[in-house]
């Protein structure tokens, strides 16, 4: 197939290039800027495209049409939420020959609204966390019980429209009530209604899937070890684990009852105590750490171009546990952030037994050097990437603000 992948400066984008270059597919990568993460990566023809799918979505899928249409596309993947979205909403601008292998718009959202997955989740037997749901800006004021607290507040989709344009919003961690009116104060109106969760502790575990016809062809899930920043946010060293059923359970049937179709991450955190598994969020597209099941056996972008291709896929559910994945630069964050906030000696141990544990490594690979040459310039703040996701995201990163996507 001829396959055309957006947003060329996630790390999404470059495991969903390397697997389909190596698969044999003829592979083009979009990015705003000339040099990006993926549209470096062996084998694979890089494009420019200017328009920003947030401030500009329907120039955004027009701009992806003609680049499709020019390359001789006949399957597109969107990687953000927001190119995503841009590209469902005028779905059928695309030419009949190209495939679009997501779910419809409205299933995209349904799963995309945090409030609406909460209640679906808890119906399929995953723990929630407890929640105050603030409906509109005029009522940011109410009581919030000291209880809740520390907790985090979640506007109810990652991606919201204003107008013409689109805003990303992200997670935001609080202390107190006081905090949580701050944060409250400050968010657009479109970013209601706002979930406000005590925060849960436990370790941060993740089921991914593709269902294609209503059957679950892939199944993966990993753990989060280390995280940007530290206390929580993305991931940036994590391992494979066996799948559990109580988290694989609720997640089909959360799958079935969405009625999704295509590739999904389901973010939960595991409390050991429990044993319960507790659900954050639905991301309907591929994820930040797609490459450590790619390592671990299990090529979600090859699969999905298999099925959409028409090919009755084998169910996947074995692949090697154990396997680490570590994203170099997320991870020097990471520890930045130790340095500065911990005892010296503390991060200065554990940094050093990094480099001791065998793992695999995101970004750099012998055989294709190049995107961790670009992601070191635009971590050294030589390149400025096209993206506010994590691939490039600064030293100075707040403390406070969670990326909505935890699991990336």
């Amino acid at each position: 197939m001829r396959v055309l992948i957006t947003d060329g400066n996630e790390r999404a984008a470059l495991a969903t290039a390397r697997s389909l270059v190596r698969a044999g597919h003829s592979v083009c990568v979009t990015a705003a800027t000339p040099l990006s993460l993926a549209g470096v990566s062996r084998g694979v023809r890089a494009r420019v495209i200017t328009t920003d799918p947030l401030t500009n979505p329907a120039g955004y899928a027009a701009e992806v049409r003609r680049v499709a249409e020019q390359e001789g596309t006949t399957l597109l993947l969107p990687i953000s939420d927001a190119s995503l979205e841009a590209v469902l909403e005028r779905r059928a601008m695309l030419p009949a020959h190209i495939t679009l292998p997501f779910a419809d718009l409205a299933t995209y959202r349904a799963a995309s609204d945090k409030a609406y997955v909460l209640e679906q989740a808890q119906s399929c037997g995953f723990g929630v966390p407890e929640t105050r749901i603030v409906a509109s800006s005029e009522q940011w004021d109410e009581p919030i019980p000291d209880r809740f607290f520390p907790g985090v507040v979640k506007p109810h989709r990652s991606v919201v429209t204003a107008g013409n344009s689109r805003r990303k919003l992200v997670v935001t961690r609080v202390a107190d009530a006081a905090d949580c009116r701050r944060v409250l104060a400050d968010l657009p109106p479109e970013a209601f209604p706002v979930l406000v969760q005590r925060w849960v502790s436990g370790v941060g575990e993740g089921l991914f899937a593709l269902r294609w016809g209503g059957r679950a062809v892939a199944l993966f899930a990993h753990r989060r070890l280390r995280e940007k920043p530290p206390a929580g946010g993305v991931s940036v060293y994590r391992e494979s684990i066996a799948l559990d059923n109580r988290l694989v359970g609720p997640g089909l049937r959360l799958l079935d009852a969405l009625d999704w179709h295509g590739v999904a991450m389901i973010e939960c955190r595991h409390e050991l105590e429990t044993g319960d598994y507790v659900v954050m969020e639905v991301n309907g597209r591929f994820w930040g750490s797609l490459q450590l099941a790619i390592d671990a056996g299990v090529d979600f972008p090859e699969l999905l171009v298999r099925c959409a291709a028409g090919e009755r896929v084998p169910e996947y559910r074995d692949y090697r546990i154990g396997v680490r994945s570590r994203w170099f630069w997320g991870d020097m964050d990471h520890f930045y952030l130790r340095f500065r906030d911990e005892p010296k000696w503390r991060a200065a141990r554990d940094l050093l037994g990094s480099f001791l544990r065998r793992h695999r490594n995101e970004v750099w690979r012998w055989s294709d050097p190049l995107p961790f040459a670009v992601e070191t310039l635009q971590w050294l703040g030589a390149l400025t990437p096209d993206t506010g996701d994590a691939t490039s995201r600064s030293r100075a990163m707040p403390t406070e603000s969670v990326p909505d996507s935890a699991f990336q």
